[in-house]
């Protein structure tokens, strides 16, 4: 099959979360099972633009409203990423650093969209899959089927794949103008609580949906900021594909980033010597248990109430574990995560920012993982832990929930809560640091956790299941 993934972000060329990592691996482990699999995105101005070769495919113009634009779409010329990338240029529009976050954001990504579309549509032939990511691709589903620039494409299959419903894209409708003319009966598939809502209307338009676990699908159809409603009432089309991970990427046995790679057979004297090498450089202690938290500072992830969590163990608890902190977002969690290093300078550290090698490092140095997230799709960072051997504490929500085991439980492997609260992360953390004492039981877990299979191959024969 041919498959044509529409996306915001894809790894290594743009990434602001997990979207990035899903987009940057799932193409190349289609490709990898005998299809034809590749991404379009924006051509934002990024390191791996500069450092990489393109060749121009396609120039075209095309209409954003009354405005007529020009594009450019380039193709990476390698293959670097086991599948072909492809980059939309709109001058004015698209050609920025950053991939989110402007005034216009809402012009920039209806114009990438027609801009993909105005591209397919010149193909002499057509794919068997447009697969679009999040609302930033939203609109595509919608103008395959009702406008009348693309009616040679109708019958394109769409597959829309969410990865956190809260954000939708909502505009107004004094913006109906920016989507190419289309079917005026048919302004009820864009429509949702009088607004345009580009998420809800892919759920309307798409042949299928997805999103990325079973746990989030449900969830779905409770809290998914105002779409509970869309969700029961289209929930026969709709499924949840729990993510995969890039193992080749995220190896312990392989892996650049480490200081000492180390395997199933090796973890325990590995991780000590990464730990060792990585409490050394913040000053931490080696010799207790190190929690770390390596994510975005902002209210899903429960970054809020990190620092009332960690002071009050460090209080209560002292001398009995060690953090370390990586992650940037809002600037008031930012401010109070790093005042803690004043106060506990030999049990606590705080990164601000994102460092991808420091966090290959902390996966492989630590302990546990802490994730006691408000909201959490699916999570990758807890099978990047399980991949290295680093016991995931997970609020039960979304993926964590289906993929991470209670030790309590038959062959548990990890620690789960049940609130985001202060409350249940210090419990959380006391049942860790009781469990990091067994050392029998826990170098079992370590072992445990690593064989587990969150490869993209298993997920891949699901998707190819939804596309048939």
């Amino acid at each position: 099959m041919e498959i044509l993934h529409v996306s915001a972000e894809c790894y290594p060329m743009a990434k602001a979360g997990g979207l990035g990592d899903v987009v940057g691996a799932l193409p190349k482990y289609q490709t990898k099972a005998g299809h034809y699999a590749k991404v379009v995105m924006p051509m934002y101005r990024t390191k791996f633009l500069y450092s990489n070769e393109w060749a121009v495919d396609y120039k075209g113009v095309a209409f954003l409203g009354g405005a007529r634009f020009e594009f450019t779409i380039i193709k990476e010329k390698t293959n670097k990423l086991g599948f072909d990338l492809y980059l939309v240029d709109i001058p004015g529009l698209l050609d920025r650093e950053k991939i989110y976050g402007y005034q216009d954001d809402t012009e920039r990504f209806i114009s990438f969209q027609i801009a993909v579309l105005t591209w397919v549509n010149q193909w002499s032939h057509q794919p068997d899959i447009i697969h679009v990511h999040d609302y930033h691709a939203g609109f595509i589903p919608f103008m395959l089927k009702n406008c009348f620039a693309f009616s040679k494409l109708a019958m394109v299959k769409s597959v829309l794949t969410i990865h956190n419903a809260q954000y939708q894209g909502v505009i107004g409708w004094d913006k109906y103008y920016l989507l190419p003319e289309y079917d005026s009966f048919k302004w009820g598939d864009l429509d949702w609580n009088n607004a345009i809502n580009p998420l809800a209307s892919a759920v309307k338009c798409a042949w299928s949906v997805t999103t990325v676990s079973q746990s989030y699908m449900n969830e779905l159809r409770f809290h998914s900021n105002g779409l509970e409603k869309l969700f029961e009432y289209e929930k026969g089309k709709c499924r949840g594909i729990l993510n995969g991970i890039d193992n080749e990427v995220w190896n312990p046995e392989t892996d650049n980033y480490l200081d000492h790679n180390f395997s199933v057979k090796t973890v325990t004297a590995g991780k000590k010597k990464n730990k060792k090498k990585l409490c050394n450089l913040f000053g931490l202690d080696e010799h207790l248990p190190l929690f770390v938290f390596i994510g975005r500072l902002v209210g899903e992830k429960a970054a809020d109430i990190l620092p009332g969590a960690f002071l009050n163990v460090l209080h209560h608890q002292a001398g009995k574990a060690s953090f370390l902190v990586l992650g940037s977002g809002d600037k008031a969690v930012e401010a109070r995560l790093s005042a803690i290093m004043h106060q506990y300078p030999q049990h606590y550290y705080c990164v601000i920012g994102y460092d991808e090698a420091l966090s290959h490092k902390m996966y492989a140095s630590a302990d546990f993982l802490l994730m006691p997230s408000r909201v959490e799709p699916c999570g990758l960072n807890q099978m990047y832990a399980l991949r290295y051997g680093t016991v995931p504490m997970v609020r039960s929500t979304g993926g964590l929930q289906d993929t991470v085991t209670d030790m309590g439980e038959y062959e548990g492997f990890g620690i789960r809560f049940n609130h985001a609260s202060e409350g249940d992360i210090a419990h959380a953390i006391y049942r860790a640091t009781q469990v990091y004492q067994s050392k029998t039981h826990f170098e079992w877990m370590r072992k445990y956790m690593m064989q587990i299979d969150h490869s993209w191959e298993r997920s891949v024969d699901e998707y190819m299941q939804v596309y048939l």
